[in-house]
């Protein structure tokens, strides 16, 4: 635990200021003029040092000042860190794009992920709210091409999932109309959650019977388990460019797989965080996640809440310089609007 006088809380203070608007290492010079108190070269100097002992700041090769390290972000994170207000463009920006009619949640998570991206430049994902409560409305099976069938399932918050699927070549068209009819007649308000695949498998044989009742099975197992998985959507990978040297195009193509793996991701974004933490948005620095392609990367994640319907989550993926006030700003109120928008997209459902 280091334990800084408030001299030196200011300093590194202005140093991780400075560094992230100009990506450059801070000299004592800059820090006086910087400083909202006065004090002498010599004496910054002697509290950068003591700054440096402790592990906080650290010199870089090419020049003499100083840039912080994991240690002095986390420090400032948790001690020094204040969330700004937003301002007026960035606000009227987040009401007019949320402030249109959306058919399904997914598309409203889709926008949000959107939004974030283009205010940050940053990676953003937006993970939907996980609901137990969500029933199943219909299901249909729509005939296409080359013996191709496209599942339909209907859910109780308006959400359509569909997918498309290649038949075996022996699987009758009344085997198929079987199953549509069982999975109206027998699953049609049941929960998702509700719907297993023993509760499938005993459903096939009894009502679809045949060789087929398996593979038919398998088939509507498979649409009802994506549309009961959190959808997690993801803008602005190009961003990841920006953050990577050239001669990291191995890992870079390594890093857009991961950003690209929901399970991955969804897994980084659930990493428990800190319960105590002063502010409703997570940082975790690059060295602090456990996965070494993002170690010169800092995640912010905010939890949002849509009563009964559940809770989700908004994240950002950006450089560890980033202005970390502006964004913790920005993700505080982002996630009470995205949460706004939600509940009136599902009182339309009740």
């Amino acid at each position: 635990m280091f334990m800084l006088t408030e001299r030196q809380e200011l300093i590194l203070k202005t140093i991780i200021q400075d560094f992230t608007r100009t990506n450059e290492p801070v000299g004592s010079k800059t820090v006086m003029t910087q400083l909202p108190i006065k004090v002498s070269s010599a004496t910054i100097r002697n509290e950068m040092a003591v700054l440096e002992a402790q592990g906080l700041i650290e010199k870089t090769h090419s020049s003499s000042g100083r840039i912080p390290s994991s240690d002095g972000y986390r420090y400032y994170l948790d001690n020094l860190v204040e969330p700004l207000q937003l301002s007026e463009s960035v606000y009227n920006q987040i009401v007019d794009q949320l402030d249109r009619p959306f058919h399904q949640v997914n598309e409203i998570m889709q926008e949000a992920a959107k939004i974030l991206s283009d205010l940050t430049n940053y990676t953003a994902f937006a993970e939907g709210p996980e609901s137990h409560d969500v029933t199943i409305t219909g299901f249909r099976i729509v005939p296409l091409s080359n013996r191709q069938i496209m599942a339909i399932l209907v859910t109780s918050d308006g959400n359509v999932q569909n997918q498309i699927y290649a038949l075996p070549h022996n699987v009758h068209g009344d085997e198929i109309e079987k199953a549509v009819r069982m999975i109206n007649d027998q699953l049609v308000g049941k929960r998702l959650k509700e719907v297993t695949p023993s509760l499938l498998k005993a459903l096939s044989s009894k009502s679809v019977g045949g060789e087929h009742a398996g593979e038919l099975s398998s088939l509507v197992e498979d649409v009802i388990k994506d549309a009961a998985s959190e959808q997690m959507y993801v803008d602005g990978r190009i961003n990841l460019l920006s953050n990577a040297s050239e001669n990291d195009v191995k890992d870079l193509r390594s890093l857009y797989e991961l950003v690209d793996h929901n399970d991955l991701i969804s897994e980084l974004l659930n990493c428990s965080p800190e319960k105590d933490s002063k502010y409703p948005v997570q940082v975790r620095l690059g060295s602090e996640l456990p996965n070494e392609l993002i170690k010169n990367y800092s995640l912010l994640t905010a939890e949002y809440s849509v009563g009964d319907h559940g809770k989700g989550t908004i994240a950002l993926l950006g450089p560890t310089n980033m202005p970390y006030s502006q964004m913790i700003g920005l993700l505080e109120y982002f996630r009470n609007e995205l949460a706004k928008k939600l509940l009136d997209y599902y009182v339309k459902f009740q």
